[in-house]
């Protein structure tokens, strides 16, 4: 297994190791449960420096981009990042992605750590404009402070003012004495933060600069674990259970953003178009159970009838709402909020009410 700037520590700290997309990685220290509150209520770090990163330069790269991603890249201005999507040639989803833009001319991508080869690959395929790839992970190193004490903690260890980079946005700096550090106002959390981006060197002394400062605040390292429920309380998607090679954008309810631009040709347009004219056959919603219990990744949503109509993808207990929550694809005439579906649970039919999404309000 591969390992991060970080994996050391995550050992020494006793965490919860296990194998995830190649990397040796924490799922949890003290606990999914009082991780998942630390971040909400306080503030927590994930080592996310399995993901991937590949820049794209020269005077071809927002063309390149612009053919490539579902989103509209030409409205980005410098210092701002987007959330995107790569459209296969069968209408599904290769990756979904951040993309920010450093300048005119150059691009910063980041993969989901589990595509990394795939991504790559896909880029280096279909890059027909001749703009300049080069693919940063291994010298890229990621660690994400969210919660509502994130920015308290960071603003002790760096001069740049973080109240002043709105969301989804970015700006290099200096952060606890370590020069050109990325500093972006995102997360997957949901509750508020940043992520930095910086070389795998400064790692160790930048993750004990963050713990000296967030110890008046009750910092935590959080897991894996918490960062899948915290992100499924919000209803954002994770590709491999939610979003794949075979789910629409416009399925997974990322329709804003799929843009269909004059002159943007990205694959499977013409798949996608029609389906945003025609309607889709299923769409992600979101599930709150009813009946005691917890519907997981897999299992079958059915009508009152017992007639099958989708299938779970994302589910969990919700640590906040105490509760059962799901994501699941289910046919369009049963995505309202407010309708009432079963889960299918060992063979017992628990009842569970669509929602609106996030969860967590």
């Amino acid at each position: 297994m591969k390992s991060t700037p970080f994996t050391d520590i995550h050992i020494g700290l006793k965490a919860k190791m296990h194998e995830f997309a190649g990397f040796n990685m924490p799922i949890e220290y003290t606990g999914i449960l009082p991780e998942h509150l630390c971040v909400c209520q306080q503030v927590g770090v994930f080592d996310v420096s399995h993901m991937g990163e590949f820049r794209v330069s020269g005077p071809r790269a927002l063309d390149f981009l612009q053919q490539l991603c579902s989103n509209d890249i030409s409205v980005m201005a410098d210092g701002q990042a987007q959330y995107n999507c790569f459209p296969n040639d069968r209408g599904g989803i290769v990756d979904d992605l951040l993309v920010y833009r450093i300048h005119q001319g150059e691009y910063l991508l980041v993969v989901n750590a589990s595509n990394i080869e795939k991504d790559w690959n896909w880029c280096c395929s279909h890059n027909q404009s001749g703009a300049k790839l080069e693919n940063l992970s291994n010298r890229t190193a990621q660690l994400a402070i969210q919660g509502p004490k994130a920015i308290d903690v960071l603003q002790k260890l760096s001069p740049v003012d973080l109240k002043a980079i709105p969301y989804y946005h970015f700006a290099y700096g200096k952060m606890a004495g370590i020069d050109n550090v990325l500093i972006s106002n995102t997360g997957y959390t949901g509750a508020g933060g940043f992520e930095l981006y910086f070389k795998p060197k400064e790692g160790p002394k930048l993750w004990e600069a963050i713990f000296e400062a967030g110890a008046e605040y009750g910092i935590q390292p959080i897991g894996l674990g918490a960062r899948d429920t915290l992100r499924l309380e919000m209803g954002f998607c994770l590709y491999g259970n939610d979003i794949d090679d075979n789910t629409s954008p416009l399925e997974a309810g990322l329709g804003w953003i799929t843009k269909f631009l004059p002159g943007k040709n990205f694959p499977g347009r013409a798949l996608l178009e029609k389906q945003k004219q025609e309607g889709v056959k299923q769409k992600l919603c979101g599930l709150e159970m009813i009946d005691k219990g917890i519907a997981r990744h897999g299992y079958e949503v059915v009508d009152t009838q017992g007639r099958v109509i989708g299938r779970v993808t994302s589910g969990s207990i919700s640590p906040l709402l105490k509760i059962g929550i799901a994501l699941a694809y289910v046919e369009t005439a049963f995505a309202q909020p407010g309708t009432e579906v079963f889960v299918r649970v060992r063979n017992r039919e628990l009842k569970a009410g669509v929602v609106k999404l996030p969860f967590r309000k």
